[in-house]
């Protein structure tokens, strides 16, 4: 697959060029107004319950009108709203909300908390944030802010470091942010955990001048993707300490999207090249081994023989996806058989069975997640096409006639029955709520800070906008890997990994890193290198293999376990030709006639549905 050269083409067209083709079907000009401002008053009305009955403890309780305190305890939801504030315009609150958050706000607490879920909501909150309110081209800069938020970002990312010291690079899950981790601290944990961690953790080294995170994050990712299986899969969980997989199944769903994300969204912002191949690479198999067209399944990551035919709600991230990489024609199939889920039962459950044709048992919630919706903006900006627009008005009715209660809108426990549950998590502000905005916005003639603003903008998995600006993107002036020599540097970075790393042509050895080296103050405080802009670590090693350049090889072992040997029967090419699979109809609608007699036995493996605290966001 080509670099996505489409997302830049896109970024680059004048939006005013299609007003007036942007109109769907019953959507008048001034109606995509209307829907506009109707999901501006959705977002405040949730917004305003939260700083009215649950502020400053971390999420809502929409239906009590109460609070309660699901992350850390630190005004989860204000931190993670702050950026749909400033794109909604609301210099006020954005103000207030900044300065109190850099008076208020402390990080030396004695909390548990999910590396994953810290990284994406608080960190990317933080910085995003500072971004926009230190900058003067973003409309919104504050004249009183002194950086407090991006100190905030630095002493809470330092507190997470000490999950990083594992053999792999791979992080823990967990990390007290007082105490580091707990020596009881599960060594498993998910592919998305560890691989989406790489936007958050490289802009602060970029903005702090110091490239621990940048290096630890990365690391992260070669840990995950060296011990990917021979057809370049990875499994959903692993050993951070042993690199065993304890979870085989690869899928583009729960525990593993987010992974593929930040595979492309870091190469959009830094230019990383390294990046973009082991996208190229993951992207190519996901696409040979877990695409029935339009669906999306499980396979085991070893043989791709099938382990679960199932829509996972996570999954409908992927068209959106795909029109940043520049595959559209695939991502107009998925997203209207997604689609086609939501329109039968007027939210997207947790699971769909596409053997049963049958919400999965356990997995019947909507907890309010803005997958789709992302998927439905990126879509109809890349193609103006009106099916976007009446999908968009589609989904605001659902939400508004379904979810709203008392004080903001409530997770539905069961999309059969509509039934409310009482919570509502940040991420409905950060991102659902977002996304529609953007939608609608886009089709009245947008004016807000990223189809307006003086630089391009690439979205986290949580939705926090991350400007493309020198200062953070360096294209092509950074070193785009840190195990090896430079062109115009002899300064060598270690790599916390137990991948080896390759010198370029003047010699090769194999050198493990020092496992304690995240311990010691001077190479976080005086390393020569930190003192370095990032711009002078840049340099090619030309005439290397992929392995040698950057570091990584295949650290997984050949399975040999039984079950992997009678699936490995079938051909991994068989897996789009499964009988369980719902590719033949060309029409991508969901049938509603019911199961198919060649449907009748069920998969061995029913997953029981995880509490959204208790899981990976993505």
């Amino acid at each position: 697959m080509e670099a996505p050269k489409l997302l830049l083409l896109i970024l680059l067209i004048p939006c005013d060029l299609f007003i007036g083709k942007s109109l769907g079907d019953g959507v008048t000009h001034e109606e995509s107004k209307e829907l506009r401002d109707e999901v501006r008053e959705m977002f405040y009305h949730a917004f305003n319950g939260y700083m009215n009955h649950a502020f400053p403890r971390d999420e809502l309780r929409p239906l009590s009108c109460g609070g309660e305190d699901t992350l850390g305890g630190y005004a989860l939801t204000l931190i993670d709203s702050l950026d749909t504030l400033a794109l909604l315009g609301d210099r006020e609150r954005f103000t207030a909300s900044v300065e109190w958050i850099g008076k208020n706000l402390r990080f030396d607490i004695n909390k548990t908390v999910s590396i994953f879920e810290t990284t994406i909501r608080i960190l990317g909150g933080l910085i995003s944030a500072h971004l926009i309110a230190s900058d003067h081209n973003t409309g919104m800069k504050i004249p009183s802010y002194d950086d407090e938020l991006l100190h905030l970002a630095e002493d809470l990312a330092r507190r997470m470091l000490p999950a990083f010291d594992t053999p792999t690079g791979i992080p823990f899950g967990s990390v007290n942010l007082l105490h580091g981790v707990d020596e009881n601290e599960s060594k498993i944990t998910s592919t998305a955990g560890g691989g989406t961690l790489t936007l958050e953790f490289g802009i602060l080294s970029r903005l702090i001048n110091d490239p621990i995170f940048e290096q630890v994050s990365k690391n992260a990712v070669r840990g995950l993707w060296a011990r990917r299986s021979k057809i370049n899969l990875v499994g959903a969980h692993i050993d951070v300490f042993s690199g065993e997989w304890t979870q085989k199944d690869a899928g583009i769903g729960t525990s593993i999207d987010s992974f593929y994300e930040y595979l492309l969204k870091a190469y959009l912002l830094f230019g990383d090249e390294e990046y973009l191949f082991i996208f190229q690479e993951a992207y190519k198999a996901a696409m040979n081994y877990l695409f029935s067209d339009p669906w999306y399944v499980e396979v085991n990551m070893n043989s791709a023989a099938l382990v679960w035919p199932l829509f996972n709600s996570l999954q409908a991230f992927w068209p959106g996806l795909q029109v940043l990489a520049g595959d559209i024609e695939p991502a107009i199939r998925t997203h209207a058989a997604f689609f086609s889920v939501w329109k039968r039962y007027g939210f997207t459950p947790e699971g769909f069975n596409l053997a049963t044709l049958s919400v999965q048992q356990g997995q019947k919630s909507y907890p309010l997640r803005p997958e789709l919706i992302e998927s439905t903006y990126w879509l109809y900006k890349a193609t103006r096409d009106p099916r976007y627009l009446d999908a968009g008005r589609e989904i605001l009715a659902s939400l508004q006639y379904g979810a709203r209660c008392t004080c903001g809108y409530c997770h539905i426990s069961d999309v059969e029955f509509h039934k409310q549950e009482d919570h509502m998590e940040s991420f409905f502000l950060a991102e659902t709520v977002k996304y529609l905005w953007l939608l609608f916005d886009l089709a009245a003639g947008p004016d807000n800070l990223v189809e307006n603003g003086p630089y391009k903008y690439v979205f986290s998995t949580e939705g926090h906008l991350l400007p493309v600006t020198p200062q953070i993107s360096l294209v092509r002036e950074h070193c785009s890997y840190f195990g090896a020599y430079c062109r115009n540097s002899n300064l060598r970075l270690k790599t916390h990994s137990a991948v080896s790393a390759q010198t370029n042509s003047s010699g090769s050895q194999t050198r493990h890193a020092d496992s304690s080296f995240l311990s010691r103050s001077s190479y976080q405080s005086s390393s020569p290198v930190s003192g370095l802009k990032v711009r002078n670590l840049m340099g090619l090693c030309p005439g290397l293999t992929y392995e040698q350049r950057f570091g990584i090889s295949f650290m997984s072992p050949v399975d040999s376990s039984s079950e992997d040997e009678n699936s490995s029967q079938r051909k991994p090419t068989e897996v789009q030709g499964h009988s369980l699979l719902l590719n033949s109809n060309p029409n991508p609608e969901v049938s509603l006639s019911g199961p198919h007699n060649d449907h009748d036995n069920s998969p061995a493996r029913v997953p029981q549905e995880e509490s959204p605290s208790s899981k990976p966001k993505r």
